[in-house]
């Protein structure tokens, strides 16, 4: 059986091929695979060792010829709508939920002869909910080969966006089907835990059991994946497990019950949490194993995770792409390689006393199964999320015992809900306690020094491929010096966290602008000192997340000061999450109208000293100098935008924020500004920004626009870069060139 265990490698890495790296020569690459495949049959004849080639090649053939066949019959048909403008009438599957810009939903649509699962985005907030139709105009895009998107939507079956471009009419609800059912049943179990645990631990208990993150908030969800216990509120193979175990000992352990009560409550289970990639995997898995229990055959994981991962590539090639998908299987992975050597060579050593004692052998196992786990999944983690949490293993064995109890306590607490609802509030008001230890042992192991370093350092990044280099001579060598290798990698990581922050200390000035989508960030450097200028982008959470692993890499844990040019969320949207996770010795903002009450939000959430800029402000600092030039207008918005200029001996840079050209001539004849190493585009580029007369004055040689890819706004104009031509200025772009690093 593990032949099928080796051909799903090679269907799986087809696929990975087809959905990563489209070509249209995947019939050409089929035929080639499959005359591989062929050779290595007969090479089998010599060596054994060849038939797992032969089975690799084999189904890389099968793989790539299905993939070509599933692309011309279903993603065909969706890449033709990308960009098209069509009106619909998209079936709601499930609750809508706010977004920045309105409210989003997944439906279903029928386009042509075949039906799409569709994310839907409207400009108003509705309170929408399966059963109800929306008819209207909407402007479609793929959610797979897009320069701004990545596969994880298309792994999930969600080839399409459609967005509202026109009126819509909300038709009347009628009778859910049988297939809204689990939607429908997801969200009263929401409304059950939110009636029977407190308000502060009801947003947990959600996300635990049904993978919904909505009310966790950004702090709790940073400190849950700093200290390395994210995944337990991603519903995946741990709870399935969980629930089987339930099932197991309810059944009195026969196993002709328990197959028949356990695999329609896992399917169902699955159902509930949306059939998300990873719950997929495990519940495919927990069938076989109920299966072969009830037949009395013996289970082999190995062989059950590849037809598992086979049966979800068959149904959609895509799969390959979702991140929950690689994280679950090579979690998976990761324990059958090298759980049990772990736990052999812990229980075995004598450095760790040899432990026999159950407390001993249940921290050996859990340690063993945490580390196997990291080894497999840090690669994915890091490119990911971009952090490598240090501090995981311990977080597990603080927390994971009291999340175990916790995910029982709810289930029961769920089913006692609809018999005596006090009662059910009462165990809530108890597990609420345990969420609120397993939250506060999060925020401590996250506080924790080096609990976790971040791949915005090329150092980091240089460490981890060094120490997989040395895994891989590790388990190749006859010896095997666990001790060495331990050495060996916690001295290169400290070696990389050291240049991580040194290096940035070492130039004269530096100005560093992160790639934050379609808003502006920047970190300017000199003499020890650390000023960022703006923090918001498309999503305020990512642009807070990049700043701050940005910031993080580098030591820096405390800024100097935050420096908001204005009020407008693509500028100041990210400062709030930002300050969960680094501090600012001073905050510089506008005195101007702030009608989102950002300034005040921003109060309640730092010690930092405040300055409201009504007239300009220098501060000096061994050689080098920032002036923030106070806005010109009272009124909120971007002519409200402040200016900052930072300079050192030999450097001197302009951000001008969203000023216009009107406001650009007011700033030339009220100061005197130098020429410029380098200038940030106004207004991301905007054609009524960065004006001939700026351009004449300050004759930048750089000029660095902070954008978005494929923005709806046409950032930066065709104008502006013309002028920017013309002038001889270098241009640099995030979205062309992501985070920019200028150093003198």
């Amino acid at each position: 059986m593990r032949k099928l265990m080796w051909l799903t490698v090679g269907f799986a890495g087809a696929c990975a091929f087809g959905a990563y790296c489209y070509n249209p020569w995947l019939l050409q690459i089929a035929v080639v695979c499959l005359f591989l495949a062929a050779a290595c049959l007969v090479l089998t004849r010599w060596k054994i060792g060849f038939r797992i080639f032969t089975a690799i090649f084999l189904g890389a053939a099968l793989g790539l010829s299905y993939f070509n066949v599933y692309d011309l019959t279903v993603l065909r048909d969706a890449r033709a709508m990308d960009g098209e403008t069509q009106t619909i009438t998209v079936a709601v599957a499930d609750f809508s939920y706010p977004t920045n810009y309105g409210c989003a939903f997944d439906g279903n649509v029928v386009l042509g002869e075949r039906a799409y699962k569709v994310r839907t985005y409207l400009n108003t907030v509705e309170d929408l909910a399966p059963g109800q139709q929306v008819k209207g105009d909407f402007r479609f895009r793929i959610s797979f080969w897009n320069e701004d998107d990545s596969l994880n939507n298309a792994g999930k079956g969600i080839f399409l966006y459609a967005y509202q471009s026109g009126d819509c009419t909300y038709l009347k609800q009628y009778q859910p089907g049988l297939m809204d059912l689990p939607a429908v049943w997801r969200n009263e179990l929401k409304t059950m835990i939110g009636n029977a645990f407190p308000a502060d631990t009801e947003g947990f208990a959600r996300a635990l059991l049904l993978g919904d993150t909505s009310g966790v908030d950004y702090e709790m969800d940073t400190a849950l994946k700093v200290s390395g216990i994210r995944h337990v509120i991603a519903v995946s193979g741990l709870h399935v497990s969980v629930v089987f175990g339930i099932l197991y000992l309810l059944a009195g352990k026969k196993r002709v019950l328990t197959a028949l009560i356990g695999i329609p409550a896992v399917i169902l289970f699955a159902a509930l949490a949306g059939f998300t990639p990873s719950v997929t995997r495990a519940c495919i898995m927990q069938i076989l194993m109920m299966v072969a229990l009830l037949l009395e055959k013996d289970y082999d994981p190995p062989t059950a995770l590849a037809f598992a991962a086979l049966v979800m590539l068959i149904a959609n090639p895509m799969t390959i792409g979702s991140v929950s998908f690689q994280l679950s299987v090579s979690c998976m992975i990761g324990i059958f390689l090298f759980a049990s050597r772990i736990y052999t060579w812990m229980t075995q050593t004598p450095y760790l006393g040899r432990g026999k004692g159950k407390l001993s052998t249940w921290i050996c196992g859990s340690i063993s199964v945490s580390l196997s786990t990291m080894v497999t999944t840090t690669p994915l983690t890091a490119y990911y999320f971009g952090t490598v949490s240090l501090i995981g293993i311990v977080t597990n064995l603080l927390a994971l015992w009291a999340i175990t109890v916790v995910f029982y306590g709810i289930m029961l607490v769920c089913a006692l809900g609809y018999i005596w609802l006090p009662l059910a509030r009462f165990i809530g008001g108890i597990l609420g306690w345990l969420i609120r230890y397993v939250e506060a042992t999060a925020v401590v192991m996250a506080s924790v020094p080096m609990g976790a370093v971040y791949t915005k350092s090329t150092y980091i990044v240089i460490w981890l491929i060094f120490a997989y280099v040395l895994l891989a001579i590790y388990l190749l060598s006859r010896k095997k010096p666990a001790m060495l290798f331990s050495g060996l990698v916690v001295c290169a990581l400290l070696a990389a966290v050291a240049l991580s922050w040194v290096e940035p200390l070492l130039g004269e000035c530096r100005i560093t602008m992160l790639d934050v989508g379609q808003g502006q960030a920047i970190l300017l450097q000199s003499e020890g000192k650390s000023f960022l200028v703006d923090c918001g982008g498309d999503y305020d959470e990512g642009a807070a997340d990049v700043t701050a692993e940005t910031l993080l890499s580098q030591g820096i844990y405390k800024l100097d000061g935050i420096i908001l040019t204005h009020y407008d969320g693509d500028h100041a949207g990210g400062v709030p999450h930002l300050l969960t996770r680094v501090a600012a010795e001073n905050l510089f903002l506008p005195y101007a109208e702030d009608p989102d009450g950002v300034a005040s939000n921003l109060q309640s959430k730092s010690d930092a000293a405040v300055h409201f800029v009504h007239e300009d402000v220098k501060l000096c600092y061994g050689n080098a100098q920032i002036t923030i030039f106070a806005p010109v207008s009272y009124n909120s918005g971007n002519e409200s935008s402040m200016c900052i200029l930072f300079q050192t001996e030999n450097c001197d840079i302009l951000v001008i924020g969203d000023r216009s050209e009107k406001t650009e001539r007011m700033l030339l004849d009220r100061r005197d500004l130098p020429e410029l190493d380098v200038l940030v585009a106004g207004h991301h580029g905007s054609k009524t920004s960065t004006s001939i007369e700026l351009l004449e004055a300050t004759k930048p040689e750089y000029v660095f626009i902070s954008v978005g890819k494929d923005n709806p706004y046409g950032h930066p104009a065709k104008q502006t870069i013309e002028r920017l031509l013309e002038f001889g200025c270098k241009i640099l772009r995030t979205d062309e060139h992501g985070t920019v690093i200028f150093r003198r």
